[in-house]
């Protein structure tokens, strides 16, 4: 089945009644033309595929956030923010950008573009933009830390380990921005941690009407405590399992947008005690911490049980562009130094990031199929 959605002219004029059109069982191709489709996505199909234009033509776009208040009271929390949710057992989705463009997570709150929830999910050419927790890649932990934390489409569902891949994506944020507890794999992806501190986040110039009345922005205790030192952002935020393969870059451009101080960038902090981040010849900036991965909590708290590293990886003043000034008379880019590292993070050498990238792959193989 192949559906065509236009501004004009098309099958339908919404991305949700192109969806919603599909029977579960069926498998469908929606083709998603050129604009902006300012509309809140759900997806739950057996095999479906979002194709559209190109990032910078096909653009999903929603506001939701976690702070604000619903009908009966309640904040609307993180689970509910998302701009796309996308479940069932497999999705591919191509060409397009999807943001939340609710604004600085100190005023609003978490705001997500993207929900991955299918237990087979490939993006591709992908651009999702945000601020605070711009991917969730589910499953959900196991227990919350606060009452009705969770509240969300997968609140009350058993647990499931999903498979995802995320190929040439561009993903922008500050606080936690690639979380969750799947099996993820980045090849070729472009990270870009916000500059918080002195361009309001990157979204807040977006920040919606109904936001526009917070003046007083507090932080909760998974924002940023900047009393130890001036923070930017923590790239990644795990919560699987010690058997899991977590999350794995591989390849990817990783930085801090222009204005991001020396050191203001953390690789990841965990979610959860048992997280799993790697990144593998990846190349970064000088924005990135010296102590590459944070506590949770505290830059420097102990944290024995989660698995977080690095191999092979290249600094470039020009990372987000692959640091392709840097090494245009063909000059090897340097290593990183990983002297400073906190102590918990492990010494990854090439033979094990060969045994994790072969992990990774069987991920990119069913993913792929």
């Amino acid at each position: 089945m192949e559906i065509h959605v236009e501004k004009r002219g098309g099958d339908f004029s919404t991305v949700q009644e192109a969806v919603d059109a599909v029977p579960y069982g069926e498998a469908a191709e929606i083709i998603i033309g050129e604009g902006v489709f300012r509309e809140k996505i759900f997806c739950e199909k057996e095999d479906i595929t979002l194709v559209g234009a190109g990032p910078d033509k096909t653009v999903i776009d929603y506001d939701d956030y976690a702070n604000e208040e619903m009908p009966d009271g309640t904040k609307r929390g993180t689970f509910r923010s998302y701009t796309a949710f996308f479940g069932g057992k497999r999705v591919r989705v191509r060409n397009m950008a999807i943001r939340n463009s609710a604004g600085d997570g100190r005023v609003v709150g978490q705001a997500l573009a993207v929900y991955a929830d299918a237990d087979v999910c490939l993006f591709e050419d992908v651009k999702m933009t945000g601020c605070q927790d711009t991917l969730f890649c589910a499953p959900l932990p196991r227990t919350e830390r606060k009452k009705n934390g969770f509240l969300g489409p997968r609140v009350l569902t058993e647990r499931r380990l999903t498979k995802q891949y995320y190929k040439n994506c561009t993903i922008t944020g500050d606080v936690d921005f690639i979380f969750g507890g799947a099996d993820a794999v980045f090849d070729n992806c472009t990270i870009i941690c916000n500059d918080r501190m002195h361009s309001g986040a990157g979204g807040s110039a977006n920040k919606p009407e109904k936001a526009a009345d917070k003046k007083s922005p507090s932080l909760d205790k998974d924002q940023i405590d900047v009393t130890e030192r001036l923070i930017n952002g923590y790239i990644t935020a795990g919560c699987g399992l010690k058997d899991d393969l977590g999350f794995v870059f591989r390849n990817c451009s990783i930085g801090g947008a222009s204005g991001c101080e020396e050191g203001s960038v953390f690789l990841g902090r965990p979610w959860r005690d048992e997280a799993r981040t790697v990144f593998l010849y990846c190349t970064m900036d000088s924005s990135v911490a010296p102590e590459r991965f944070s506590g949770w909590g505290g830059i420097t708290k102990d944290e024995p049980d989660c698995f977080y590293g690095e191999f092979g990886t290249r600094v470039s003043e020009n990372a987000l562009t692959g640091g392709k000034a840097d090494n245009a008379g063909g000059a090897q880019l340097a290593m990183a130094d990983l002297t400073h590292k906190n102590p918990w993070v492990k010494d990854i050498d090439a033979e094990l990031a060969e045994v994790l990238s072969a992990r990774a792959d069987d991920v990119v193989r069913i993913c792929t199929a």
